[in-house]
């Protein structure tokens, strides 16, 4: 009995999903239609959204193995331990970039990238010309237009208030360019190989190979300056030491020296102790200013060793295609909700009713 149950509610599937199928065979006129608007409304939204033309730039940063050698080895004559080890130290780490690199502090250092473009004659910054250059879909200016209007009619001088009160706090705008630039400015880095990848989107294809080769560089001085940011400071701290020193000594051999002059045909005990004793710190201020001299030094190889060194693989090219957006798959998406949204509302009282059904069975 069991089993005939279950052939018979299979059965009864069978010939509802054929039903359900014949039913929407026989509005095939109507999907179509449907279909058709889904097209247009496609084409419409393909051809709204701004082109854009993404450059490619592939680098990687060189081993410094073999300088951590050379560069011990010329500590180790200094007679001092250079104890750097580079493997261990984050800040050597590729994988870090895509961190520095989303960070607001070096979206917003990026602002006054200078952008040129021959074809438009622009001639800007990478915030004006996000702000001002860019294009967006219509749908977006209709969406943010409360927004614009909120802050031109309402609030006016809300921008220049919240700049006037901290240099920390970012205005409207600012943050809606450095949400911009997170959009089209992109790192990757491949753990295994260390190689970076960086890809920038632009609606320009001659300004997005300019970004991209800007950008490679402000990238490398910005880990160059991030990773010898403590040897740069223990450097310039040893050159203080240094500096002092130097003077501690000159000063000492100047007072030896009129010491000496003003009293050379003096023969007693008190003038050879004065004289000793000023000899002696003649002598202490040299090796404490040679000490230093040698920790300046070590400083120095200290901070050629950190300084990382750059391999570009691949340089910015101007794109000759654009990179999206895909006319072909938004249209196509498009048709197929268009489809799917037909078929829906053709058996929409058949999904009803087994709904009503099911809740009905499963109540008694």
């Amino acid at each position: 009995m069991e089993e005939q149950r279950q052939d018979n509610i299979s059965e009864e599937k069978e010939i509802d999903l054929l039903a359900l199928g014949k039913k929407i065979w026989l509005k095939k006129k109507f999907i179509l239609k449907v279909v058709g608007i889904g097209f247009i409304f496609g084409l419409v939204v393909a051809f709204s959204i701004p082109k854009e033309y993404t450059t490619t730039v592939i680098l990687t940063p060189d081993s410094q193995s073999s300088n951590t050698g050379t560069m011990s080895s010329l500590a180790a004559l200094a007679g001092v331990n250079l104890n750097t080890n580079i493997g261990e130290d984050i800040l050597a780490s590729p994988n870090l970039y895509p961190t520095i690199f989303n960070s607001t502090s070096f979206l917003k250092g990026l602002f006054d990238i200078p952008v040129k473009n021959s074809e438009n004659s622009i001639d800007t910054n990478l915030y004006n010309y996000i702000k001002d250059y860019e294009k967006s879909p219509w749908w977006e200016y209709i969406l943010k237009a409360p927004f614009y209007l909120k802050e031109t009619v309402i609030s006016p001088n809300s921008e220049g208030e919240s700049k006037d009160k901290s240099p920390r706090v970012l205005s409207k705008q600012e943050t809606d360019v450095i949400k911009s630039l997170r959009n089209k400015l992109t790192v990757d880095s491949d753990k295994k190989t260390s190689i970076v990848t960086i890809e920038v989107s632009m609606q320009n294809p001659e300004v997005s190979a300019f970004i991209a080769d800007t950008l490679t560089s402000y990238l490398q001085s910005y880990i160059i300056k991030y990773r010898t940011q403590k040897a740069r400071e223990d450097l310039s701290y040893a050159e203080k030491l240094n500096q002092e020193a130097k003077e501690n000594y000159y000063k000492a051999q100047a007072n030896l020296a009129s010491f000496i002059d003003n009293n050379m045909n003096v023969v007693s005990a008190k003038y050879r102790t004065t004289q000793e004793k000023l000899q002696n710190e003649a002598t202490l201020t040299y090796s404490i200013y040679n000490q230093t001299a040698q920790q300046v030094q070590v400083a120095k190889i200290k901070v050629q060793n950190t300084t990382p060194v750059f391999t570009v693989i691949q340089t910015a090219i101007e794109p000759l295609e654009p990179s999206k957006p895909s006319k072909k798959i938004i249209t196509l998406g498009f048709m197929f909700l268009s489809l799917v949204s037909a078929s829906i509302w053709i058996i929409r009282k058949d999904i009803y009713n087994l709904f009503i059904t099911d809740i009905t069975k499963s109540d008694s």
